[in-house]
């Protein structure tokens, strides 16, 4: 956990360049990802694209369409990891947990520790290509209760993970508890 000098007030809006940004090696990931769900989408278009092309339609319109959603997704492959990269911001602070991305809607998540229920670090096949993790933490409520953070290095999902389980275990009010 950083020190208690390194720490604001728990209730001020952090700016952007106090937030830790994710590993830069998740825009691969998020565009490998992206890549295979556009090909399986893709072929299903041209599928449709060639029955209605047999079907008597003529092949300039089919040929614009499929033309004009193949380029979108190529430019969303390229362009959208990097805007989403660019709005994710996490930062660890003595008590809390705050969360900020999105592109188009901006959200800012603030996780009391002492809310915590339990922590999971996990990798997918691509993750653990470049050696990434995500942390999920499990908050106590029902609704929205796991927040995740993607494009972390193992080792610092792994730390993270730690540091916030001994806050747990440290703290007094959990101790009254038990």
């Amino acid at each position: 956990m950083p020190s208690s000098s390194t720490v604001s007030s728990p209730r001020a809006l952090l700016p952007v360049s106090t937030l830790t940004a994710l590993d830069p090696s998740i825009q691969s990931v998020w565009r490998i990802k992206l890549c295979l769900l556009y090909t399986v989408t893709f072929v299903g278009i041209l599928f449709f694209a060639l029955m209605r092309f047999f079907s008597g339609m003529g092949w300039l319109p089919i040929l614009s369409i499929v033309g004009g959603i193949f380029l979108l997704m190529v430019l969303y492959v390229v362009v959208g990891p990097r805007w989403r990269y660019r709005a994710w911001g996490y930062a660890l602070h003595e008590d809390e947990l705050v969360l900020e991305h999105g592109v188009i809607t901006h959200v800012r998540t603030v996780v009391p520790l002492r809310r915590i229920q339990h922590l999971d670090v996990s990798q997918d096949l691509f993750e653990r290509e470049f050696d990434l993790g995500r942390l999920i933490i499990h908050t106590a409520g029902t609704r929205s209760s796991d927040v995740v953070i993607p494009g972390l290095p193992l080792s610092t999902a792994e730390r993270i993970r730690d540091d916030v389980k001994q806050y747990i275990l440290d703290d007094p009010l959990t101790e009254d508890v038990l």
